[in-house]
C-alpha cells in the first residue's frame, strides 16, 4: 500500500495475546513500513480492576511489559480492552500529535478515540466508527506467496486436492467435547478420502491434547501434514496452498483469514454460540464465503475478503482530514 502520509512511526499495542496483536500489527503494517510492537502488562491491583477505575493508566503498566513513553508515534493502534486506557492516556499526553485507533468494540464512548474499528456484528456505530466484516489481520498476498514457495517442496509427494483444516476449540461461546471431535474427525477422513487428496491440518492450543489425538488417529492412514507445534508454523502456507478449507466456527480471526484466500470455506458447527457469532456467520454466508461442512468437499468462488487494506485506506483518509500528526 502506498503511504501517502509517509507514516514512519506507528505503534501496534496489545496485551501480547496472538489474536489481539495480529489485529493491531496487521493494520500497522498496512500503514507503516516498520511498526513498533508494544506488548503491555499490568501491575497489581490494576490488572484485576476495570480500566475506568485506573486514575493513572500509564502508571498501571508493569515493567514486565513494554513502556509507553515519548517520543509519541504518529499513529497508535490498540486492540483489546486491557490496553484501551493506556492508549487513551497516550492520546491525552500527546495533545493532538498522536492519532489513536482502537480496534474492536471499546465499551466506551467512541468519541474518546480518533477512530474505532469494530466488527459489524458488534452493532457499534458513530461518526468516527468504521465497521468491518469480522477482524483485521496480517495477511497479504505477498506473504502467502512467499510462504507457499518456501513450503511447496514438502508437498511434492502429497496428492491433490489439498484440504486445509483449521481447528479451534473451547471458548466462552463454544464447546468442543470429545464426541463432537470424534464425529468431525470421521467426517474429515471421509471427505479427504473421497477427494483422493491430502489434509493440511493445524490445531490451536484451545483444541486440547485429547481432541488432537482423536483427530490425528482418525486421519493417520490418509496423506497429509498435521502440524504439531514444532518448528516453523506453516499456517500461512496452508492457507496459500489450500484447494479448499474446513474451519471451525469458534474463531472470527481464523474464518476471516480463510476468507482472504477466496477459496471455499466449509464451516464446522460446534455446540454453543452467541447472537454475535450468529450475525457474523450469517454475514459470511451471505457474501458467499462459507457453506456448512457436511462431510464432503465442494468448490465455489467469491471475492477475497481483505478488510485490512480497506480499513487502512480509511485510516489514511481520516488522517488527511485532521492534518499533520507527530
Amino acid at each position: 500500500m502506498t503511504n501517502q502520509r509517509q507514516i514512519t512511526h506507528c505503534w501496534a499495542v496489545s496485551d501480547g495475546r496472538a489474536g489481539m496483536e495480529s489485529q493491531s500489527l496487521g493494520l500497522a503494517e498496512a500503514l507503516c513500513d516498520r511498526p513498533e510492537v508494544k506488548r503491555l502488562s499490568l501491575r497489581a491491583p490494576w490488572r484485576w480492576l476495570p480500566p475506568q477505575l485506573w486514575p493513572r493508566p500509564l502508571a498501571a503498566l508493569s515493567p514486565q511489559g513494554d513502556d509507553l513513553s515519548p517520543p509519541w508515534p504518529q499513529v497508535l493502534i490498540a486492540t483489546g480492552r486491557r490496553v484501551i486506557a493506556p492508549a487513551l492516556a497516550v492520546r491525552r499526553a500527546a495533545q493532538g500529535r498522536c492519532f489513536v485507533v482502537l480496534m474492536q468494540h471499546p465499551r466506551l464512548n467512541p468519541a474518546r478515540a480518533d477512530l474505532v474499528i469494530a466488527p459489524a456484528h458488534d452493532g457499534l456505530s458513530g461518526p468516527n466508527v468504521v465497521t468491518t466484516l469480522g477482524s483485521v489481520n496480517r495477511l497479504t498476498q505477498d506473504k502467502l506467496d512467499a510462504a507457499a514457495t518456501a513450503f511447496l517442496p514438502r508437498m511434492a509427494t502429497l496428492p491433490r486436492p489439498w484440504t486445509t483444516v483449521l481447528i479451534g476449540g473451547a471458548s466462552k461461546a463454544y464447546a468442543m467435547p470429545a464426541d463432537r471431535m470424534a464425529t468431525l474427525a470421521q467426517e474429515l477422513a471421509q471427505a479427504v478420502r473421497a477427494s483422493g487428496g491430502s489434509a493440511l491440518i493445524t490445531a490451536s492450543r484451545r483444541t486440547g491434547p485429547a481432541n488432537k489425538a482423536i483427530l490425528r488417529d482418525a486421519l493417520k492412514d490418509l496423506p497429509g501434514i498435521f502440524w504439531d507445534g514444532q518448528g516453523d508454523n506453516p499456517y500461512f502456507a496452508f492457507l496459500a496452498l489450500a484447494d479448499a478449507l474446513v474451519v471451525t466456527c469458534d474463531s472470527v480471526n481464523m474464518l476471516c483469514e480463510a476468507a482472504f484466500t477466496g477459496k471455499p470455506v466449509h464451516l464446522v458447527d460446534l455446540p454453543g454460540g452467541s447472537e454475535k457469532f450468529r450475525r457474523f456467520h450469517a454475514s459470511l454466508a451471505d457474501r458467499g464465503v462459507t457453506r456448512p461442512f457436511k462431510g464432503e468437499l465442494q468448490q465455489w468462488r467469491y471475492p477475497p475478503l481483505d478488510e485490512t487494506a480497506r480499513v487502512a485506506r480509511e485510516v489514511e483518509a481520516r488522517l488527511r482530514q485532521v492534518g499533520p500528526v507527530g
